[in-house]
C-alpha cells in the first residue's frame, strides 16, 4: 500500500509560516506506523525555539521488523531489471522537482535555513537522484576467456545487500539522496536513519521515490535514539553494508563497531578546510565570494571554508572588508524576505559556538565582529571574525560547524602549507592566487580529498567527493558512486 499523504505547514498571510508536521511515524515494510514505544520526540523551529511537530522513536521490535521488510524489499527490487530501476529513480527525480516548493519549506520549518537555500538543497539531491539511475542502468557483470583456451571466465557484479544509512540534519534530504541513489541504484535495499531534527522533509524524499515505482519494502525508514539503533543495526548479520555522514567521534564509533563483524562502511565525515588566499588576486572579489560561502548555511557545511590564511601583505584589507561583509549580513528566521543566513540548527550547536569562541578570546583571540548570540529566543549567532588567534584553540583544532570565522596571517609558502596540513581533518581545502606553478604545488600537497583553486566548488551528483585522514574514506557521487555497495563474484567454468 502507498503510504498515506501526511500534513504539511501551512502558510500565513505574510508568507511566514504558522506551522504544523504533525506526527513523523516510522516506515516499516510499506506502512507508516507509530512503533511498538509509543514514543516521541519533539521537532522544534530552531528559529523560535517551538515545537512545530513530533517524531516516533522505533524500538527493537520495530528495527527486527524493518530489517525483515529489507529482505523482502531486496527481492522486490533485485527483480526489477537494471533498466527500469534506473528508470524509477530518474522518474523520483522529476517528481522532487515538481514538488520542491513544499519540500522546500519543510526544511525551512525544520532546520532554518533561507528557504532560497532550501530550494537550492532540493535540485541539488533531485541531480543526485538522476545521476543514480543514469550509473543504475550502466552495471553490468563481464565475460572473458580464461587462459587454457578451454575455459570462460565470468565476474558478476551484484548488490552488497541490506544497507544500514544514517544521514544528518544540516542538508536532510540532499544527503539521504547521496546514499539512497547510490545504494538503490546498485540494487539494494535499506533501513534508513534520518536525523531527529528534520524528520518531515526527509520522509517526503521517501514518498517522492515510492510514487515514482520503488517497491515498498526495499526502503525503511526508522527514527529514535541514536546509538541504539546504530548499534542494533550494525550487529545484525542481515545488513551488510554501514553508510554514515556526520561527525569524526561518531563515525570512529560506528566503524570500529562495524570491523567487529567485518561489514565495509562508507564514511563522509568532518572537515576543518584550510583557505589560502596569496596577494596576486583581486582582494575584493575574493572577500565577496568566501563570505557568501562561509555564512552558508550558517556556516553548517562539511566542506565549509573555516581556516584562513592571507598572505600578510593583503591581510589587513581582507580582514577589514570581510568583517563589513559579515556584519552586513541579513540573519533571521528562513521565511522572511532578504535573510541570507538562518539560526544554527539547534542548541547544542549554540552552545558550541559559544564555547569555541570563548576559548578563543581566552588565549588572545580578537573579536572583529559579531561574536554574541543574537536575542534570546531562537538559536541565531551573528557572523563573526577573529584575528591575533592561537594555533592550539580549540577553534583552530575542531571543526567550528558554524559561523565563526579565524582570519590568520602567513609570509611564505612552506609556512602556509604546513599550517593547512596541520589538521587531523583532510577533507577540503582551497586556494586562491593567479600563479600557475603555485597553483599545481598546492593542488598536489593539500593533503584533502577535494581541492579548489579560486573557488569553493559544491558537490554534485557527476562528482566523487570523499576525505582524507579523518574525513572518512569512500566517495560519494560520480562515477565511482554505486562501486561502494556492489561486491564481485568470479566464475570459472572449464568446458570439457
Amino acid at each position: 500500500m502507498r503510504p498515506a499523504r501526511r500534513s504539511y505547514p501551512a502558510r500565513s498571510q505574510d508568507g511566514s509560516n504558522c506551522m504544523t508536521i504533525n506526527i513523523s511515524k516510522l516506515f516499516i515494510g510499506g506502512e507508516w506506523v507509530a512503533g511498538e514505544l509509543g514514543k516521541t520526540g519533539p521537532v522544534i523551529d530552531p528559529a523560535t525555539e517551538e515545537k512545530i511537530g513530533e517524531v516516533c522513536h522505533a524500538g527493537p521490535n520495530d528495527l527486527r521488523r524493518a530489517i525483515d521488510a529489507a529482505k523482502d524489499g531486496m527481492n522486490d527490487w533485485l527483480a526489477v531489471p537494471p533498466w527500469d530501476r534506473g528508470g524509477v529513480l530518474i522518474r523520483a527525480a522529476e517528481l522532487l522537482r515538481t514538488r520542491q516548493d513544499e519540500i522546500a519549506r519543510l526544511i525551512t520549518a525544520e532546520h532554518g535555513k533561507p528557504l532560497a537555500d532550501s530550494l537550492v538543497e532540493i535540485d541539488r539531491a533531485a541531480g543526485f537522484i538522476e545521476w543514480g539511475g543514469e550509473e543504475a542502468r550502466r552495471v553490468a557483470s563481464r565475460k572473458f576467456p580464461a587462459r587454457d583456451g578451454r575455459s570462460e571466465v565470468t565476474i558478476e557484479t551484484v548488490p552488497v545487500g541490506i544497507v544500514a544509512a544514517f544521514t544528518p540534519w544540516n542538508y536532510p534530504v540532499l544527503q539521504a539522496s547521496k546514499k539512497l541513489a547510490a545504494l538503490l541504484g546498485a540494487g539494494c535495499s535499506c533501513v534508513l536513519k534520518p536525523a531527529e531534527e528534520t524528520p518531515a522533509s526527509t520522509i517526503k524524499l521517501i514518498e517522492t521515490l515510492l510514487d515514482a515505482g520503488l517497491p515498498e519494502k526495499t526502503i525503511n525508514v526508522v527514527f529514535g535514539v541514536p546509538a541504539d539503533i546504530s548499534s542494533f543495526l550494525i550487529a545484525d548479520p542481515a545488513i551488510r553494508k554501514i553508510t554514515f555522514t556526520g561527525s569524526v567521534p561518531v563515525g570512529k564509533l560506528l566503524a570500529a563497531q562495524a570491523g567487529e563483524y567485518m561489514k565495509p562502511v562508507t564514511m563522509e565525515l568532518g572537515g576543518h578546510s584550510p583557505v589560502i588566499v596569496f596577494d596576486d588576486v583581486d582582494v575584493d572579489q575574493t572577500v565577496e565570494l568566501l563570505a557568501a560561502r562561509k555564512f552558508n548555511n550558517t556556516g553548517q557545511v562539511c566542506v565549509s571554508p573555516t581556516r584562513f590564511f592571507i598572505q600578510r601583505s593583503v591581510y589587513a584589507p581582507f580582514v577589514d572588508k570581510f568583517c563589513e561583509k559579515a556584519s552586513a549580513i541579513k540573519v533571521g528566521r528562513g521565511f522572511e524576505a532578504g535573510v541570507t543566513m538562518g539560526p544554527l540548527a539547534n542548541d547544542r550547536r549554540l552552545q558550541a559556538i559559544q564555547d569555541l569562541v570563548a576559548d578563543a578570546v581566552g588565549k588572545g583571540a580578537t573579536i572583529r565582529t559579531g561574536g554574541n548570540r543574537i536575542g534570546n529566543k531562537g538559536y541565531f549567532f551573528e557572523p563573526t571574525v577573529l584575528t591575533n588567534v592561537a594555533l592550539d584553540c580549540d577553534l583552530m583544532t575542531t571543526e567550528p560547524f558554524g559561523p565563526v570565522v579565524p582570519i590568520l596571517p602567513f609570509d611564505n609558502e612552506e609556512e602556509v602549507l604546513e599550517l593547512a596540513n596541520a589538521s587531523d581533518y583532510g577533507l577540503s581545502g582551497y586556494f586562491f592566487t593567479q600563479d600557475a606553478e603555485r597553483q599545481r604545488k598546492f593542488a598536489t600537497e593539500l593533503e584533502v580529498g577535494t581541492v579548489g583553486i579560486n573557488d569553493t566548488p559544491i558537490h554534485v551528483g557527476e562528482i566523487p567527493l570523499g576525505g582524507w585522514k579523518d574525513s572518512g574514506y569512500g566517495v560519494e557521487g560520480g562515477i565511482e558512486m554505486l562501486s561502494a555497495f556492489l561486491k564481485s563474484k568470479f566464475i570459472y567454468n572449464k568446458r570439457p
